[in-house]
């Protein structure tokens, strides 16, 4: 009886969380532009709909560029903080480590209000997708460290002090050992910053300038009904992709770290 209780929850935990984003591809093959049931029927023209719109395109175009930048920039300033934090000793250490994880609970509009004044009051920088980039790095920057961190401390460092003691100086150490050990998480780390970059709206909202990314964009056309079916196939190809992208990443990232637990992939 209690296993049956534990899985009739879990049943309805699944459906109260994912329920909700599972209705997005279910209307997106809706053959009408509402998304009401009982269904019109099915269709695909809202997919193939997509490629015609120009504005569409070129904000998606935006989006890429900003999140495959904003990825790799954020993972480049994190792995020196990550190799920091899991192998050297420093006064301040956990309140650095604290500081640098703050964007993670400040809420995201709070966060995007204040790099808008700081932007425009005290730097004075026009909106555009360089503002969009800059403070999507800001909020990409504590998860890229989380990562490289659960992955640095999930190898022995009394090998590269067997490095350093063969002779290898401490960069030789970093690209001959820590590097090649610590890819996988780096890998992860890159998939992860793309992703929250890509789907990204509040500060994207906030420092954007004439030029869209693709969930402005996309929050924009909300107020047409005509784009909707437009907009419920795009959100839906996005919902697989980043679905795909996060298991990737999370796959590379236990790759070569040893775990007790079971379930772990």
């Amino acid at each position: 009886m209690r296993g049956w209780g534990l899985t009739v929850y879990a049943v309805f935990f699944i459906a109260f969380i994912y329920g909700p984003v599972l209705i997005l591809p279910l209307f997106s093959v809706n053959d009408s532009n509402f998304a009401t049931f009982p269904m019109a029927g099915f269709t695909l023209r809202h997919y193939a709909g997509l490629w015609g719109q120009k504005p569409l395109l070129d904000a998606l175009v935006n989006s890429l560029k900003i999140a495959a930048g904003v990825s790799v920039l954020a993972t480049a300033l994190a792995v020196p903080a990550a190799i920091a934090v899991t192998r050297h000793r420093f006064p301040g250490k956990p309140a650095v480590l604290s500081f640098m994880m703050l964007p993670l609970v400040i809420p995201s509009i709070v966060m995007a209000v204040a790099l808008l004044v700081i932007v425009l009051r005290f730097l004075g920088i026009q909106l555009s997708l360089w503002t969009v980039a800059a403070g999507h790095v800001v909020i990409c920057l504590p998860f890229c460290l989380s990562v490289l961190v659960s992955r640095l401390e999930g190898f022995d460092a009394a090998l590269e002090e067997a490095s350093r003691d063969l002779g290898c100086s401490p960069m030789q150490t970093f690209w001959r050992l820590t590097f090649p050990l610590a890819g996988p998480g780096i890998i992860s780390s890159l998939l992860l910053g793309f992703i929250i970059s890509f789907d990204e709206f509040v500060i994207a909202f906030f420092l954007t300038g004439t030029e869209n990314t693709l969930p402005v964009y996309l929050y924009s056309q909300l107020r047409f009904p005509n784009s909707l079916p437009g907009t419920l196939a795009l959100g839906s190809l996005i919902l697989v992709a980043s679905t795909a992208l996060v298991v990737l990443a999370e796959v590379i990232r236990r790759r070569g770290v040893q775990s007790d637990n079971p379930g772990d992939l």
